[in-house]
């Protein structure tokens, strides 16, 4: 299942490798960019350090929930990582449901949402690819901007470039 652009998004509700419950209407008034995030992935690991930079720009205004959904990920690979790479508040969702019901396949992969609820946004972080190894476009950003200005996104989607998901059998 993928979720549809400009359709309110299901709530949710995962727990942090720490115990600490957060839904994603926890964060309603805000805008919310989803990030399905792996301890593991270096195209995360890449694109951690921006997302926390625009973070420390937009201010309380946007809140992050980065989403662990690899099985194989441990609690304290992920707590490792958030804290050598944050600080950054990860979530479990190791038998992908949150992955699935968003339709994630790989990470880094964004979702944003608007302070209503509202699908704005979904797929790269940036312009990185095979053939593109450096970013020169952070659409995570342009769309968290318009959304911050009053206005839509003028790019809505773009197929997330990273690692695959690894999801239980």
């Amino acid at each position: 299942m993928t979720l549809e652009l400009n359709r309110l998004v299901p709530d949710f509700e995962l727990v942090s490798p720490h115990g600490q419950t957060q839904r994603l209407s926890d964060s309603r008034g805000r805008i919310s960019v989803v990030n399905f995030w792996s301890a593991d992935c270096p195209h995360v690991e890449r694109t951690d350090a921006a997302m926390l930079a625009a973070l420390t720009r937009w201010g309380d205004a946007v809140v992050i929930l980065s989403i662990a959904a690899n099985a194989n990920e441990s609690d304290s690979q992920l707590e490792d990582a958030a804290r050598r790479r944050g600080p950054l508040a990860v979530l479990k969702d190791a038998r992908h449901i949150v992955a699935d019901q968003f339709g994630a396949l790989v990470t880094p992969e964004v979702f944003i949402v608007d302070r209503e609820g509202v699908l704005r946004y979904r797929g790269a972080v940036d312009d990185v690819s095979f053939r593109q190894r450096a970013p020169t476009r952070s659409y995570f950003e342009e769309a968290v901007d318009s959304l911050l200005a009053g206005r839509l996104p003028d790019v809505t989607e773009v197929p997330a470039f990273g690692c695959a998901i690894v999801r239980a059998i």
